[in-house]
């Protein structure tokens, strides 16, 4: 099976993975915005309790870097949504990334990679960094303590991660214990106080977050 061409406008695909069809939903800049040669690949939070790419953390992190003239890519891991397969507790989910981007990379070839994870996401993509090379890595609530962090490398990459101060599923300091254990060269930590998990009423203040820590490191139009 031939994979699908890139949409040059806002559209769903369906993409041939190691596991079946992997469910892809690629956004254009927002229409007020420069379009600009950046393609952001963002993934979704844990499978098995619930997460697909329509996760409204997601999808908002999604349309933060749109408004800043990026094109989005969100897809479902393996077992989620219309994503073929079964959940492969981040291994199986690394070889999706890895498809995706591929795909991405082949039919943009002159586009700047972003990757961006929420939660398992980031986990995922934080997984995928030393390997895939983003020119900048975007890790909503990174799930240190709950994922096996212990064997990741340090990103080198300019590294934004957000976190929520009372995040009542990923404990904040054993994030902030981890980050202090890479020393990473090129992190910036963005620490929201009153802020959960899910960022409930603080969805805005999250778009503000990103936008203000990646602007920096946009590529030239």
């Amino acid at each position: 099976m031939a994979p699908p061409l890139f949409p040059d406008a806002s559209g769903a695909v369906s993409l041939p993975g190691l596991a079946g069809p992997l469910e892809v939903a690629v956004d254009a800049p927002e229409a007020d915005s420069p379009s600009l040669p950046l393609l952001a690949v963002v993934c979704h939070p844990l499978t098995t309790d619930g997460g697909t790419m329509h996760n409204k953390v997601v999808t908002m992190a999604a349309r933060s870097l749109r408004e800043l003239g990026a094109t989005s890519v969100r897809f479902n891991f393996r077992g989620a949504g219309a994503s073929a397969g079964t959940f492969d507790s981040g291994n199986g989910e690394l070889d999706d990334l890895r498809t995706v981007v591929a795909w991405a990379r082949a039919a943009r070839p002159g586009h700047a990679l972003w990757l961006g994870g929420f939660s398992f996401g980031a986990y995922v993509s934080i997984r995928a960094s030393a390997e895939l090379k983003p020119s900048l890595l975007l890790s909503i609530a990174p799930p240190a303590g709950r994922w096996d962090f212990a064997k990741i490398p340090a990103p080198t990459m300019p590294w934004l991660v957000v976190q929520g101060e009372a995040d009542e599923i990923v404990d904040p300091q054993a994030v902030y214990a981890w980050l202090a254990t890479l020393n990473p060269p090129q992190l910036e930590l963005v620490r929201m106080p009153d802020t959960s998990h899910f960022f409930h009423r603080k969805l805005m203040d999250l778009r503000g977050a990103i936008k203000q820590g990646v602007r920096p490191y946009l590529p030239a139009a």
